[in-house]
Order: structure tokens, then C-alpha cells, then sequence
């Protein structure tokens, strides 16, 4: 049997799909960053919203989409 994460959602950037837990999810959903498709344009807010734990679970992704807007 696989193991899968469980609590996880997916939300889309511009450099792929990120998952956040269901807190960080639905801070998302409070502050209107993702449209329809789960499409965040705003991903600096996103950054400032999420929580260690989802930054963490990120990393690589955060710190390609930070390093290339500089």
C-alpha cells in the first residue's frame, strides 16, 4: 500500500503546485490569493501566509520562485 499525504491541498504557481496544510489552505481561500483553478498570482502573499511547516515542505520551490524574481 502507498503512503500518501493526508491534510494536504494543492495550490498552483508559477513554477508548479505547492501543498499546504489545511490551515495555510484555508488562510488562502480568507484572503482571495487563488482564483477558481487553484492558481495563485500573488505567490509573495502566499509566502508571507503560509506557515513553517508548509514553507518547509516547499523549499525548493520557494526558494527557485524567490531567487529567480530578484
Amino acid at each position: 500500500m502507498q503512503q500518501r499525504s493526508t491534510g494536504r491541498k494543492l495550490v498552483k504557481v508559477m513554477r508548479g503546485s505547492m501543498m499546504l496544510c489545511g490551515t495555510c489552505y484555508e488562510s488562502v481561500i480568507e484572503e482571495k490569493l487563488m482564483d477558481d483553478k487553484t492558481y495563485v498570482e500573488d505567490y509573495h502573499a502566499l509566502f508571507d501566509i503560509i506557515c513553517p511547516g508548509c514553507d518547509d515542505l516547499n523549499l525548493p520551490l520557494v526558494q527557485d520562485m524567490l531567487g529567480s524574481s530578484e
